[in-house]
């Protein structure tokens, strides 16, 4: 009789995909950047126009955007702090996720706060 050799690949009993939270926090803060200042320039520029040609709107556009970016460094110090092994570690997925959320809703949420703060001052100095 003819014995018959299989060979048998052994799989980890969970397949984990190896993540580096490092690299995927830096690209949701650059992501995040370019989508803030986009609300930025359509949403609050066009509440802080004014008659005329004042430069107000523009610089407080540069102000608005240059706000964000320690907020946003702040995300990445805690994150780019962490050593490889560290960095590829799935206990910190909870944590990543949170922060996450937390950098998106600022990114997304505070060019319409500021909106309606804007607004707010106009209608009660108006």
């Amino acid at each position: 009789m003819d014995t018959v050799t299989r060979t048998v690949s052994v799989r980890p009993a969970e397949d984990h995909q190896v993540v580096d939270w490092r690299r995927k926090m830096s690209d949701h803060i650059a992501y995040a950047l370019l989508i803030y200042t986009a609300l930025q320039i359509f949403v609050t520029i066009g509440a802080l126009k004014t008659k005329g040609t004042s430069l107000l709107p523009y610089l407080a556009l540069v102000i608005l955007v240059g706000a964000i970016i320690p907020a946003c460094r702040r995300f990445e110090r805690r994150w780019t702090s962490l050593t490889a092994v560290q960095a590829m570690d799935p206990e910190l997925e909870h944590r990543f996720h949170r922060d996450r959320l937390a950098l998106w809703l600022l990114a997304i949420g505070l060019p319409f706060a500021l909106t309606a703060l804007f607004k707010g001052l106009a209608l009660a100095f108006a």
